[in-house]
């Protein structure tokens, strides 16, 4: 049995395969998913497991070089946007439409679906490298 990080094994298996630049999506629980992403479902009801939970839990185990939220976030979940900004840290932010964003989850190797019950918290996370 794993012992540490992240013990959800679709999680574990996407993050252990991801490349430079790869990307993967943390969503709320209505963001729609195309059929050609790997869906990742945690959730289990409005609010549980929420975004900020998963978004610590990845952070913790994936490299990231870059992140891209919807610019809505700023407008329209003024709540949760100041603690994302402070669990990111250093890491890049670019900031498109809500349609740019899911038009960009096509790109995606994953997608996981949070419990997530507030608009537009959803964040695209791009693989970084462990070496400079």
């Amino acid at each position: 049995m794993k012992k540490i990080g992240i013990l959800n094994s679709e999680i574990t298996s996407v993050l252990g395969r991801l490349g430079h630049t790869d990307c993967i999506v943390i969503a709320d629980c209505g963001l729609p998913i195309p059929d050609s992403v790997k869906r990742i479902d945690l959730a289990l009801m409005p609010g549980l497991p929420s975004f900020m939970d998963t978004l610590g839990a990845v952070l913790a185990d994936m490299e990231v070089e870059k992140a891209v939220i919807a610019v809505e976030m700023t407008t329209h979940n003024a709540a949760l946007h100041p603690k994302m900004l402070k669990q990111l840290g250093n890491i890049t932010i670019q900031e498109v439409s809500h349609e740019q964003l899911k038009a960009l989850t096509h790109q995606a190797k994953a997608v996981i679906r949070t419990g997530e019950a507030t608009p537009y918290a959803n964040i695209i996370l791009q693989a970084g490298v462990i070496f400079k």
